[in-house]
């Protein structure tokens, strides 16, 4: 029990009196809205709708036919591993998370094919202390400010050459070895820059999914989040042995 004043005691914290301090954070949408014709990985398939009912049926009611990395989506390990954990096997205390923002849109800005460094990590530790284990790692490029444009998020030189930024394996490792955190995001559609997936090298997301970590891709809103002291909440369907989907996604800001 918490003494208010002397001889008069307050009732402990509950759920609901963290829902209610909750209600009075602001909530940011970090989720692309999806629908044919949105920016998706040139080897994989446009959206379908179908309508099968409208409302000059009495309700309205829609196929959709897309691969399950579209949109802001989650990958969950065995998107890259086979036999690995899959979307119903992720847990939901991992949808959960402290939500740590390492921003590096200045550096993008000036290149292109930056990849996140230690010397990155290193400030934002500097700043704020080690990051929390448990965490979901997102990496701030002011990227999805591109989106909608397909030509411009893939950032295709006249070769072919896709240049957008991404991790670096050095900074991976140390998340998921020393830091020990749940779970990655960026805002672009890979975690391996455009120059090293432009000659189909993932190596970067081989890696942290056959560490037993999920990702979100294409993030949006990143840029009204704080580097520290938010919330991030990650849901999406549950399909059993499912290999990715269309995720909602949003930060809780202090």
């Amino acid at each position: 029990m918490v003494s208010d004043v002397e001889g008069d005691y307050k009732r402990p914290l509950s759920l609901l009196d963290a829902y209610a301090m909750l209600k009075t954070k602001k909530f940011i949408d970090l989720t692309h809205a999806f629908a044919p014709g949105i920016p998706h990985h040139p080897l994989l398939p446009d959206e379908e709708r179908t309508a099968l009912f409208t409302h000059d049926d009495g309700f309205f009611v829609e196929t959709f036919t897309h691969v399950g990395q579209w949109g802001t989506h989650v990958d969950p390990p065995v998107h890259f591993v086979e036999g690995a954990r899959s979307l119903d096997e992720l847990t939901l205390q991992e949808m959960i998370l402290p939500l740590i923002v390492i921003d590096v849109h200045t550096k993008v800005q000036k290149n292109h094919d930056y990849q996140l460094s230690m010397e990155d990590i290193y400030e934002w530790e500097s700043r704020h202390g080690p990051i929390p284990p448990e965490s979901f790692v997102a990496m701030r490029t002011d990227w999805s400010k591109r989106w909608p444009s397909e030509d411009a998020l893939l950032n295709r030189d006249a070769d072919g050459t896709q240049h957008y930024p991404g991790w670096s394996r050095e900074v991976l490792t140390y998340l998921i070895e020393e830091r020990n955190i749940t779970a990655i995001g960026h805002e672009t559609t890979d975690t391996d820059p455009g120059i090293a997936t432009t000659n189909g090298d993932y190596s970067l997301e081989r890696y942290l999914l056959e560490e037993d970590k999920y990702q979100i891709e294409l993030l949006h809103n990143l840029h009204q989040v704080p580097e520290f002291g938010s919330i991030i909440v990650a849901t999406w369907p549950k399909p059993k042995d499912g290999s990715g989907f269309p995720a909602r996604v949003f930060a809780i800001v202090p």
